[in-house]
């Protein structure tokens, strides 16, 4: 078996960090505070499907650690937690430029369930994407590796 799949231990610099998949993504963190993050990231040549447009599940990863770390800002150091549904509407293409993702979260009446919205926009503040999301913390706020 090859020693390179996993599991592996990730140590961010701190709780309010990009991962290493958003870092391969090239995100960066503008805001994250009271329930509230705003992240951007660059359309790269690499982030695009087969006809020159910036691939969908580009656009949602950068919605999803949107609501993440809107999520972190409102948790307690070290909270796991987990996105456990989601759904995307796509509304216009993006060719080129920046995007930038808004997200929310609001606690749920369900114990350990929290929801998330965002909206992506492209380089010209056209919505690209709305995004819902529905996270769960872990019942004992770990997870081991």
């Amino acid at each position: 078996m090859d020693s390179n799949l996993g599991p592996y231990k990730v140590i961010l610099p701190q709780w309010i960090s990009c991962a290493p998949f958003e870092k391969l993504l090239n995100m960066e963190i503008v805001e994250a505070e009271k329930g509230k993050a705003i992240l951007k990231m660059p359309f790269k040549f690499d982030y695009a499907q087969g006809a020159g447009l910036m691939h969908g599940g580009a656009l949602i990863s950068l919605a999803d650690t949107s609501v993440a770390m809107a999520m972190k800002s409102i948790l307690k150091e070290n909270t796991h937690f987990a996105t456990i549904e989601v759904s995307a509407n796509f509304l216009y293409p993006v060719k080129e430029g920046i995007v930038k993702s808004i997200a929310y979260v609001e606690k749920s009446k369900e114990e350990r369930i929290f929801y998330g919205k965002a909206e992506v926009f492209n380089n010209k503040n056209i919505k690209v994407l709305e995004f819902n999301s529905k996270f769960k913390i872990a019942k004992n706020s770990s997870i081991n590796l």
